[in-house]
This record gives C-alpha cells, sequence and structure tokens, in this order.
C-alpha cells in the first residue's frame, strides 16, 4: 500500500518483488499447514507427497526472496536516485501524481524535501510562490498554526524524506531477510513431524493368493 504512492521515487518497479514473494511463501505455508492438520486425521500417500512438495516451493520462495531482500538493501541509495527529480517536478497541484506523491510521503513520513526544508529553496515551485513557503504537507502536525513559513522552520519536519524512505524500505527488506531462518525452523518440524508421522503408520498385512 506505502509503495502505491512512493513508486515514482524508486528506480526500478522491482524492488517489490521480494515483498511479493514472501507474501506467495506465507499463503503457501498456511496451505501446507492446513493439509499437515488433514493429514494427522486421514492418511493420504498423494496428500502427502503433496506436502512435502509444498515446503520445499516454500522454501525455494523463501530463499529467493531473502537473497533479493538483501541485494537490494546494499543499493537503497541508487534505489531511491529520482527522488530529486519529483521533488523539482513539484507543482502543488491535487492532481498532479508527482504533487501528490510528494505531498502523501512528507505526511505519512513526516519528513521535509530530500534533506531537509531547504532542498524545497531551490525549485521552481518555491520560486513560482514568492520564495516564502514551502508546501504544506512540510508542516510539523505538533504545530496547527504552521503555514510552510521558511521564516519558522522549528515548524517544519527536520528530516529529509531520502532518509526516512531508505530506513522505510530497510525495516521490510530485513523483515523478509530474517524471515528466512524462522521459517526454515518451522519447516524443519514439519518435516520432521510428517516423517514421525509416516513411520508410525501400520503396516498393511499382505496374504499369499492361491495358486489355483
Amino acid at each position: 500500500m506505502s509503495y502505491r504512492n512512493r513508486s515514482l521515487f524508486l528506480s526500478h518497479d522491482y524492488i517489490t518483488l521480494p515483498a511479493m514473494l514472501a507474501i506467495a511463501t506465507a499463503v503457501i505455508l498456511l496451505a501446507s499447514g492446513i493439509l499437515g492438520s488433514w493429514l494427522s486425521l486421514k492418511e493420504s500417500r498423494f496428500m502427502e507427497g503433496l506436502f512435502v512438495y509444498l515446503l520445499v516451493l516454500v522454501f525455494c520462495l523463501e530463499s529467493t526472496a531473502s537473497a533479493l531482500a538483501y541485494f537490494h538493501s546494499t543499493t537503497l541509495d541508487s534505489e531511491t536516485a529520482p527522488l530529486s527529480e519529483v521533488f523539482q517536478n513539484y507543482t502543488g497541484r491535487s492532481q498532479d501524481p508527482n504533487s501528490r506523491a510528494v505531498d502523501v510521503t512528507q505526511e505519512e513520513l513526516q519528513c521535509c524535501g530530500v534533506h531537509d526544508y531547504r532542498d524545497w529553496l531551490e525549485t521552481s515551485w518555491f520560486n513560482r510562490t514568492g520564495g516564502l513557503c514551502v508546501p504544506h504537507s512540510c508542516c510539523n502536525s505538533s504545530f496547527a498554526s504552521c503555514n510552510g513559513t521558511v521564516s519558522q522552520p522549528w515548524q517544519l519536519y527536520t528530516q529529509g524524506c531520502q532518509v526516512k524512505l531508505e530506513k522505510s524500505l530497510q525495516v521490510m527488506l530485513s523483515f523478509i531477510i530474517w524471515g528466512f531462518p524462522m521459517v526454515f525452523a518451522v519447516e524443519i518440524v514439519l518435516f520432521l513431524t510428517m516423517a514421525q508421522l509416516m513411520m508410525d503408520r501400520s503396516l498393511v498385512d499382505y496374504q499369499v493368493l492361491d495358486k489355483n
């Protein structure tokens, strides 16, 4: 949901691929848990094979998501490179997707400018407003009287949006990276449980047929 408003700030769309793979992993793992519960009540060789197949699929998806998340976590500086360009193209109109993305991001992340509010002083939008105010989305919510005046910088958010955006992405990627060992541990338990169920299965009592 956050990516919808911040996709303009990212160099590539595939940075969200680790998150999508992690969601797919969670869905399949949930299905595996339901199937495993059913197998504990009723024996079925086909379902047991499907259960093991799903666990292998979960391992592949989660390991891929973790590897991609680690790769993107080391290249966040280049991933957020278009941030300055989007701020430069700010028009202040709500119909403009660039302007809407900037305002939403500044309000949600509680930030102002790329590095700080002084980045707005070098934009064409700031010159068109007479060089007095930054966008109202820069106003700190603690100051109800704030109107974006640069003469009162203490009423504006102090941190820039690039640092805040990189931190939010880093949290998401770190969650995926550290989620892999947890999923792997769950899979080990499930594999051992399935092996125990298969070992405890009663042997079929075969009978020799009469040759006649």
